[in-house]
């Protein structure tokens, strides 16, 4: 995994989080995918061009429901189709902003998907060991995982 696809999913993950819902993540280390996500909801988009894969936004049920909230205006009492929407929309900007910085790849996204529980594995595409992005902010931790891998070229 190079650095230079890791970086813009880190500033769109920063700018996202700061213009739709005013807050400001705090970034701990990065590290290696090893486990099932950590958080119980977790937003995900395939990446296809010149590079393949897959990045994930993860956050716990409190987190996106506060996210949900400061998207819609007020709190969800629980998760529902509202909350996953939220949660789906923050990946899409997230994996929209980082396609627009990594333009020499060419770069189709597809369609979020959300999962939610507590135990559900993700699986990134053959050679794309995928990055964690451990952020901290005032709605609670996020996580994003980013997994690309450069396309044979035909």
């Amino acid at each position: 995994m190079r650095v230079e696809f890791i970086n813009p999913f880190l500033t769109a993950t920063q700018n996202v989080f700061s213009t739709m819902l005013g807050c400001t993540l705090a970034r701990g280390p990065l590290q290696l995918k090893h486990d099932a996500p950590v958080h119980e909801v977790s937003g995900m988009i395939g990446l296809s061009g010149r590079c393949r894969g897959m990045v994930m936004v993860s956050m716990g049920r409190d987190t996106a429901l506060a996210a949900a909230g400061a998207l819609l205006g007020t709190r969800p009492a629980d998760l529902n189709g509202d909350v996953l929407d939220a949660v789906g929309e923050l990946t899409n900007m997230i994996a929209g902003a980082a396609k627009s910085q990594l333009e020499e790849y060419r770069l189709s996204i597809g369609l979020p998907t959300v999962i939610c529980g507590m135990v559900h594995s993700i699986k990134f595409p053959p050679g794309a060991t995928p990055i964690v992005i451990p952020f901290d902010c005032s709605l609670g931790p996020v996580s994003v995982e980013v997994g690309l891998v450069e396309s044979p070229q035909s």
